[in-house]
């Protein structure tokens, strides 16, 4: 097999989904599959026998649920367009605002003569224990969310849930006590609701996860409101340490005593939520090391593009890196996949060249079957 390619090992996508699945049985929550972090569409069918339906944020994740998963989506984004809330709509089972604007813009809009979604609100319970700013929708001036000093005391009448998401990779115990934070900014309009979703980062395939605590307290509060339909849709749980980002070397530099294993792969073209975060991923048979005190094959990763910064840290080999290493980067079908291709469906902007005359000319729209074609 020519490198680079990512590897998804069937087995391990089963044990999660197997696992998921019995979460879900015994809770009474109905637990989707979120595409921003795996829509690898070609292994829907896996995913269709253990799962019903997904989540979409984007017009192109709307079609990707009811076209190739089979089914309409939950879909919520942070600000719907004109243009492509049609395709929402018709491809959608759950629809969910990001502001009460949003809401009035575009509620009228959401319904055809055969079809109309159940509509809800993402609220904002301004409480979050994710330590990384990055990835917290909760911290102060979020743009993320109604907060509940905002909300009407009698919510419009077709609204029909809430929609909550404040984890990312988050624990069972986390998820139990951010939750004491939602019922007491929310609870008072849960009678006027008839489903809840909790959102992501629920990462209940990890292998220290607590899974019992998260289904007693999904039961509890299921006890406490029997009306409302609960809903998880985690994405990394799904695709959690299914298979590796599989590079080579192509050479070896070496700078100022740094010597740089370069590869096929690029962090910034590839991995780029390693730069984001910025996180280390685990590279097999060898150690991070925070500094160069090591043994002697220590070696600096760096990707094949021309930015300077496409490198990452220090690992130790157990032996000299040649040109033709396979070097393997653990657990990069989660997000990663995505994030290589087009992250949350969002599509790349338009090419136009505008002419001496002002005359403008478009030279290149990107749409749904890119987007089709780069997760193909």
């Amino acid at each position: 097999m020519t490198t680079p390619y990512y590897l998804v090992e069937e087995a391990k996508l089963r044990r999660n989904l197997s696992l998921i699945r019995d979460v879900a049985e015994r809770s009474g929550a109905e637990i989707i599959l979120a595409f921003k972090a795996f829509a690898l569409w070609k292994t829907f069918p896996i995913f269709r026998e253990y799962i019903s339906h997904t989540t979409a944020s984007s017009p192109d994740e709307a079609r990707l649920a009811l076209e190739q998963f089979g089914s309409p989506a939950h879909t919520y984004s942070p600000a719907y367009t004109e243009a492509g809330f049609a395709d929402i709509v018709r491809c959608s089972s759950h629809i969910t605002f990001n502001s009460l604007s949003q809401y009035q813009r575009f509620s009228p809009l959401a319904a055809t003569d055969s079809h109309r979604p159940s509509l809800g609100l993402r609220v904002n319970p301004e409480y979050s224990e994710i330590e990384t700013e990055l990835y917290n929708p909760c911290a102060p001036g979020s743009r993320f969310g109604v907060l509940a000093a905002d909300l009407p005391a009698s919510l419009p009448s077709d609204i029909e849930g809430f929609h909550i998401h404040c984890h990312c990779e988050s624990s069972a115990e986390s998820f139990a006590r951010t939750l004491v934070h939602i019922i007491n900014k929310f609870s008072t309009w849960f009678p006027q609701l008839k489903w809840i979703n909790f959102g992501g980062g629920h990462l209940m395939t990890r292998r220290d996860y607590n899974t019992e605590l998260l289904i007693e307290t999904l039961r509890t509060f299921h006890s406490r409101w029997p009306h409302l339909r609960m809903i998880l849709e985690p994405g990394s749980a799904f695709a959690w340490q299914t298979g590796p980002l599989v590079a080579s070397v192509v050479d070896v530099v070496e700078n100022g005593g740094i010597r740089t294993a370069i590869l096929d792969v690029s962090f910034t073209c590839h991995m780029p939520d390693c730069l984001e975060m910025p996180y280390y991923p685990e590279v097999r048979g060898a150690r991070h090391v925070e500094d160069g005190c090591c043994g002697p094959h220590l070696y600096r990763l760096g990707g094949n593009s021309c930015l300077a910064g496409d490198f990452m840290g220090l690992w130790e080999f157990p032996y000299e890196l040649s040109v033709g290493d396979e070097v393997v980067f653990e657990d990069m079908i989660h997000y990663t996949t995505v994030k290589t291709t087009t992250f949350n469906g969002v599509r790349h902007p338009s090419i136009v060249l505008q002419r001496v005359d002002g005359s403008r000319e478009l030279l290149r729209k990107f749409g749904y079957e890119d987007y089709l074609a780069r997760m193909d």
